[in-house]
């Protein structure tokens, strides 16, 4: 144990951190047995002023990602702070408060994760793969299997409505593209339905709503189905506008000034009361959108902690793994992470996102 707090405190001093682990008040004289200690006691070393300080958090930030209304996220993951300080109370970490908040886009979280302004970001792999330089990646999330996972569009709107499958967990999803109830986006869902394939000029004559360049499901996966259907990308299209939620991009659909949009595969669930209560539809979501495109399957999005925080320390992060996995158990946890359709955590390897780093390099090479 001795040797343990050593190499930890070496290791502190190294990297400059600003959170302190202990060892036995910096000795190298074991502390004498006592042998009025019950074994309990004999068994568990005393905590240092050292210690105790490494475990005591004034504040932990924790960063979402704005793929949905950032007024309804902020409302949705209230909870989410005592759930956190209890959770990691459990583990000998002592929270003074948890911040949260919602980055203006994508790119924002990145660059507070690499800076050590926030925490923690719950963000997609693009977003992560982009900043992994002071991104590190330790939860992959899980969702419910959705009841099609084809590549071909028609299948899709030949079952609709999407459903997920209560038994069934997936690591995985799918980008789709969406044509929504203009005239436009109309003719084009017809294309599909009837078989028949859709050309350049028929997607270049709509109008898109895409995500920012970060999102995987929004921007990254969709320019990658273009250019492997077309040799075009997102930023080759006549008239394509960036959007700042899936909410707003479902909004603009729904009315008619965007005939297309890039969405997850499950949005369409998410979305389907906000259709015709806030976004203006005028009839049930799965009879006014159908799908025209299919990405490639899109790993999970993740967890990630800044390797630039000042408070981040490997104990710290495994007490982070247990605290959202444990989390994710309880009612009030599945309420909170349901904002993204998550179901649950396992933990991740940033190995595991070498797919999204490749997808990545391509989009960088098409620029």
């Amino acid at each position: 144990m001795k040797n343990k707090f050593m190499l930890l405190l070496a290791s502190v001093l190294t990297f400059g951190m600003l959170a302190g682990c202990g060892g036995n008040n910096g000795t190298n004289t074991p502390a004498p047995a006592n042998n009025s200690q019950t074994p309990a006691e004999t068994n568990t070393p005393a905590n240092t002023p050292e210690e105790d300080a490494s475990k005591s958090i004034d504040t932990l930030k924790v960063s979402f990602v704005p793929s949905k209304d950032p007024d309804e996220i902020i409302t949705t993951t209230e909870p989410l702070k005592e759930l956190l300080k209890n959770q990691l109370a459990t583990q000998g970490y002592t929270v003074g408060e948890v911040q949260i908040d919602v980055g203006t886009n994508y790119e924002a979280v990145g660059e507070a994760l690499s800076a050590g302004t926030t925490d923690i970001g719950l963000i997609p792999g693009g977003t992560y793969t982009l900043y992994d330089d002071g991104a590190e990646v330790i939860l992959t999330a899980t969702r419910k299997a959705l009841s099609i996972d084809s590549d071909n569009p028609k299948e899709w709107n030949d079952n609709k409505p999407t459903k997920g499958l209560e038994d069934e967990q997936a690591s995985y999803y799918r980008s789709l593209i969406l044509a929504g109830p203009s005239e436009k986006g109309q003719e084009l869902a017809a294309k599909v339905n009837n078989g028949e394939e859709l050309t350049w000029e028929d997607l270049n004559s709509a109008s898109w709503g895409v995500m920012s360049t970060s999102s995987s499901a929004g921007y990254i996966y969709p320019t990658l189905w273009l250019q492997e259907k077309y040799n075009k990308k997102l930023t080759d299209l006549a008239k394509v506008t960036p959007s700042d939620s899936y909410g707003s991009s479902f909004g603009r659909l729904a009315t008619g000034h965007f005939d297309v949009i890039a969405v997850y595969a499950d949005a369409r669930r998410d979305n389907e009361e906000k259709w015709t209560s806030e976004y203006n539809g005028t009839g049930s979501i799965w009879d006014q959108t159908n799908v025209i495109g299919v990405t490639d399957p899109i790993y999970n999005d993740t967890i990630s902690v800044s390797k630039n925080s000042p408070i981040m320390t490997d104990d710290l992060k495994k007490a982070l793994q247990e605290a959202f996995m444990a989390i994710a158990e309880t009612e009030e946890g599945k309420g909170v992470i349901a904002i993204y359709t998550h179901e649950g955590y396992k933990v991740a390897q940033p190995s595991d996102y070498d797919g999204e780093r490749e997808a990545q390099k391509l989009l960088r090479s098409m620029q």
